[in-house]
């Protein structure tokens, strides 16, 4: 099936190499903040298409052994610089049952690059400190996967429609950090004094929950988190909400916004509204986002703009974003 012609020539080839008819199965494979984007990749393929997916870390896939995998799945897997071990040892393992891996990274060259079948580069502004366009980053290129893999597979092709939006992306972006802005100066030097922030979400945000609390204020700044998803909040972990304690809410758009709209309610009802940062993404301006799509962009809006706060929140803590780390990128013997 021919994909527009916008789409990333190598996703466009790498779908083309696959038998889609023979396809049962798919896999996301990452760890940390790769493997945040795999969640609303799940997301996006359960509503859109047929076709019955797993998220693992790459660690516990390989040790789970899945025994569907093999010929006909599909292992989708993604490593910023491509050197991450346990993802690069789960493309191996991939490949030797039988099934086709697709890997994203900034380096086609790395590890990870050389262990899958079809390498995929998609750019980071972290490991170059030139800003990106969205339409390029690892999220753009997971949803391309995703839709061709839909269409390919007797989905509704909803590909053209897809580009379309991931290019009318990064304007949107630009504009959410106006409309955000207001919230940083608000609640960024409150933020800065706390030791415990937790982060909550749903359906396609909920990645950006977890990647927040683990790599930006657990890994960046040593402040205690928890990704909580927005209706787990009520199975036990609303026991610790008090007049104390700070949360980062991401309000979605997608079908599951209703989760977030109850957290809030409770979030306000028990806690104070100084602790209590709530992004909603209803305020804002998705002009040049398809209306099918708008729930899916909405967690790289949040994530991508939360940088922002959080630089504003490390400049209170004076401690420097990228550096402040003890055993990340300092340790090798672990």
């Amino acid at each position: 099936m021919p994909l527009p012609d916008r789409f990333h020539p190598a996703v466009s080839a790498a779908l083309s190499a696959i038998d889609a008819a023979a396809l049962r199965h798919v896999f996301f494979v990452a760890c940390g903040g790769s493997l945040s984007i795999m969640h609303p990749a799940k997301f996006m393929l359960d509503q859109r298409g047929a076709l019955p997916s797993d998220v693992y870390n790459a660690a516990e896939f390989v040790a789970r052994a899945p025994k569907r995998l093999g010929p006909g799945t599909l292992v989708v897997l993604c490593s910023m610089t491509g050197t991450t071990k346990e993802t690069t040892a789960a493309a191996k393992f991939a490949r030797e049952k039988g099934a086709v891996t697709i890997g994203l990274t900034v380096e086609p060259g790395s590890p990870l690059g050389t262990a899958v079948d079809h390498p995929v580069k998609f750019e980071a502004p972290y490991t170059t400190g030139v800003p990106i366009d969205a339409r390029d980053s690892n999220y753009s290129i997971i949803y391309q996967i995703v839709m061709g893999l839909v269409a390919a597979t007797g989905g509704e092709d909803l590909t053209e429609p897809l580009i379309d939006s991931l290019y009318n992306l990064q304007t949107a972006i630009d504009r959410a950090q106006e409309t955000y802005a207001p919230l940083w100066d608000r609640y960024a030097e409150h933020f800065a004094k706390q030791d415990v922030i937790y982060t909550m979400a749903s359906g396609a945000s909920y990645g950006a929950a977890y990647s927040f609390a683990i790599c930006v204020l657990m890994e960046m700044q040593w402040i205690n988190s928890q990704a909580i998803h927005s209706n787990e909040f009520f199975h036990g972990p609303f026991e610790v909400l008090d007049e104390t304690r700070c949360f980062v809410l991401m309000k979605g758009l997608d079908s599951t916004r209703a989760l977030d709209e109850r957290a809030e309610t409770f979030l306000h009802r028990f806690g104070k509204a100084e602790n209590v940062l709530v992004l909603d993404a209803a305020k804002l301006d998705l002009a040049g986002i398809d209306p099918r799509f708008q729930g899916n962009v909405v967690p790289l809006i949040f994530f991508d703009t939360l940088w922002r706060f959080i630089y504003k929140v490390a400049g209170f803590r004076q401690q420097v974003m990228l550096e402040g780390r003890r055993y990340m990128k300092k340790l090798t013997d672990y």
